[in-house]
């Protein structure tokens, strides 16, 4: 029996839609009612996300409903929705996060003009995640989840009067679509297979027992197991959602969006989305799970790597981002979908802070972006500061207090374990280390040393010197973002951006421990079976060497960074950087991310133009040339139609006319009525006929 909860599961996802649309008919200054409709959308869906798992929670169980949408011949497509502690997990995280950085934006995107069109694109972009959550068919968060690439296009760019952000935007619906279209054919593939795009229907869905079995039974035309090629395909189209190697290149450059929509995307969302779709369709995966788990390593490592040389403080984190999914893909390959989920929602709330955070210096220090311009923020910033450090040690792993040591170390100990191959867990000890190393230097950089953005003590203290005793000093017009005529100091952002950071910083210590080895809650949930507290198992041999290896891995990553960055404050903003100075052409090569872009460029992009502009010259020149000449051969036959017809078919046919109407009037004469006339014709006529009665007798 499906409950109530179930079987309104759709309201959570319809209510951020229905905010959406409002809001797209709300003009401009409608700003507070399009803000409120949108906030309260959320906070309605966080609501019943909570619902929802509490009943999760009782019933741990599977529940469904299922519903005909399009029939074709004798049978139906279905679609439907589904609650089961996967999607409960993430309805709640969704939810609680996007509700916090909703929250965030309206301090943040407080000035800009567009704002109500900003939280449209914001609710329809929440309303499509939450769809690929609750969907019960593979075709139905396909839907979802284009919409979530289209919204995504929308909010990165936003600021379309930048042509940075309008390439950024393009970029990313392109790539990621390269991906969406394995995607589409590997489900085309397992509907031809498997007949269905269910998850979970009675028994015959293709995610039940029935259903990997006849992919396994199947085979590609070149020996490749059904399962395996349709598991390929699907896990294309969430590398490009994710950005895993080699479909990453969108994911930095989407930084051009304002940064709330950065938290978004990088956090709770978007990211997100390709990660769940390989742990919804896990019995599917199966013999893809080592490709998947190489990948991930690789990503890891790489983007971590990059990370490390770059100087744009949102930059640094998306390349965190596709590292940390990377240690996520390499979760779900390795150990399972317990392991690569824990990591998700406990990336999620950090992540979030972090990217919020990064928001709070920006906002801060008037759309400042460079670490190299900022500094000693600590002392103008403290709660900025202070969550900012909590995220920071949660990314990195922190040993034992932080949530990102817990999911970060419990994926390490599945690569360990894993009897494939031990390459990707030294390639995670890598990506550890790298992440404690670059998120060291970039708070290093952005919270500590002096100031320098601008001599604006100095300044300061000749205004004062200038004033005359005893007067107040003259008052100052407001300054606006990014005005750097005048001395200004950086400020602490407001508490509606705040509070959000202190709320996410809270759950990037607490969530951890609903996953530690002594308290294995969250698998528990997930694998439906009940979670007992043993302390003792955080003393088993292997847990605790490994616990100790990545505590080392990452306090020599922090301890690094500090040796290179915080003994010395960087003096200035020209100055050069240390690893730089050391190794130029390494930290030119990173700086430069191993020249992907610039070999994508060369390979597809450049090839695309000329194949583009050689295809425009064949329509120019040949194909239009071979169409004006068919036109005019075309023309030509119509005017020799048209001569024919006038000076043949016409003169012929009217001169024909012209005799037959002569021929008959002619006639005509002979029948005039009257009486004399018939009797001369019948006398001339039967003289003639005498005469040729006696022509007739003579010569015989």
């Amino acid at each position: 029996m499906v409950r109530w909860t179930v079987e309104y599961l759709w309201l959570i996802p319809l209510l951020p839609l229905l905010a959406a649309g409002l809001s797209a008919v709300t003009k401009r200054p409608g700003r507070a009612f399009a803000a409120s409709l949108a906030i309260g959308a959320m906070s309605l869906a966080l609501i019943l996300s909570c619902l929802a798992f509490a009943e999760a929670l009782r019933h741990p169980g599977r529940q469904y409903v299922n519903f005909p949408w399009v029939q074709m011949g004798d049978s139906w497509l279905k679609l439907g929705w589904v609650l089961d502690p996967l999607s409960a997990v993430m309805l709640l995280m969704v939810s609680f996060v996007g509700l916090l950085i909703f929250i965030y934006s309206l301090g943040y995107m407080a000035e800009d003009e567009n704002f109500t069109r900003f939280f449209c694109f914001l609710s329809l972009f929440a309303a499509a995640m939450l769809g690929v959550v609750i969907a019960n068919s593979l075709l139905l968060l396909f839907i979802c989840w284009e919409l979530v690439g289209l919204t995504s296009y929308l909010l990165i760019g936003f600021w379309y009067h930048k042509p940075s952000a309008a390439a950024a935007a393009r970029k990313a619906f392109i790539t990621t679509r390269i991906g969406d279209l394995a995607f589409l054919v590997g489900m085309v593939w397992l509907y031809a297979r498997s007949g269905t795009l269910l998850f979970y229907d009675g028994g015959n869905g293709c995610l039940e027992q029935s259903g990997p079995a006849r992919l396994v039974a199947g085979a590609a035309n070149a020996g490749l197991a059904a399962s395996a090629g349709i598991g390929l395909l699907i896990f294309c189209g969430a590398a490009g959602k994710s950005g895993q190697v080699p479909l990453h290149v969108w994911l930095p450059d989407a930084m051009e969006g304002p940064t709330p929509v950065s938290a978004l995307i990088h956090a709770a969302t978007m990211v997100a989305a390709g990660v769940f779709l390989v742990a919804r369709v896990y019995p599917i995966m199966t013999a893809c799970l080592p490709v998947v788990a190489w990948v991930g390593a690789i990503t890891a490592v790489f983007a971590a790597s990059i990370a490390v040389a770059q100087t744009d403080i949102k930059r640094i984190l998306a390349y965190s981002t596709v590292s940390q999914l990377g240690f996520m893909m390499l979760g779900l390959g390795a150990g399972g979908v317990a392991v690569g989920m824990f990591h998700l929602v406990t990336h999620a709330f950090f992540k979030a802070l972090l990217f919020l955070g990064a928001g709070s210096v920006i906002h801060g220090c008037r759309s400042e972006q460079d670490i190299r311009c900022l500094g000693g923020l600590r002392r103008f910033m403290p709660v900025t500061f202070a969550t900012y450090a909590v995220g920071m040690l949660a990314l990195s792993g922190f040993p034992l207090l932080f949530s990102g040591f817990w999911s970060k170390d419990q994926i390490l100990e599945a690569a360990h374990v894993w009897g494939v191959s031990q390459g990707p867990f030294y390639l995670g000890l890598c990506g550890a280390l790298l992440t404690a190393f670059y998120m060291t230097r970039q708070v290093l950089y952005v919270f500590y040393g002096t100031w320098r953005g601008h001599p604006a003590r100095e300044s300061a203290a000749s205004e004062r010197r200038l004033q005359p005793a005893g007067l107040p000093p003259p008052p100052r017009a407001p300054l606006a973002r990014g005005d750097t005529s005048r001395p200004w100091n950086p400020h602490e952002s407001p508490r509606v951006m705040t509070a959000p950071l202190v709320v996410l910083a809270v759950g990037s210590v607490l969530l951890g421990f609903i996953g530690t080895p002594a308290w294995p809650w969250f698998a528990a949930f997930l694998e439906q079976h009940p979670a007992s507290f043993d302390l003792a198992r955080i003393t088993e041999p292997g847990v605790l060497g490994l616990m100790g290896l990545s505590s080392v891995i990452v306090l020599v990553g922090i301890g690094v960074g500090y040796w290179l960055y915080g003994r010395k404050p960087v003096g200035g903003a020209g100055e050069v950087d240390v690893l730089e100075r050391v190794w130029p052409d390494l930290f030119g090569l990173l700086r430069n991310k191993y020249f992907v872009d610039e070999v994508y460029e060369w390979a597809f992009v450049s090839f695309t133009v000329r194949w583009a502009r050689f295809c425009d010259w064949l329509d120019e020149w040949v194909w239009r040339g071979l169409v004006e000449l068919a036109s005019y051969a075309v023309v030509g036959l119509s005017w020799a139609d048209r001569l024919f017809d006038e000076y043949v078919v016409n003169l012929g046919f009217d001169g024909i006319c012209r005799r037959l109407t002569e021929g008959g009037g002619l006639l005509s004469r002979l029948q005039n009525g009257r009486v004399q006339h018939y009797l001369r014709i019948m006398g001339v006529g039967l003289a003639l006929l005498v005469l040729l009665l006696i022509w007739g007798c003579r010569a015989l």
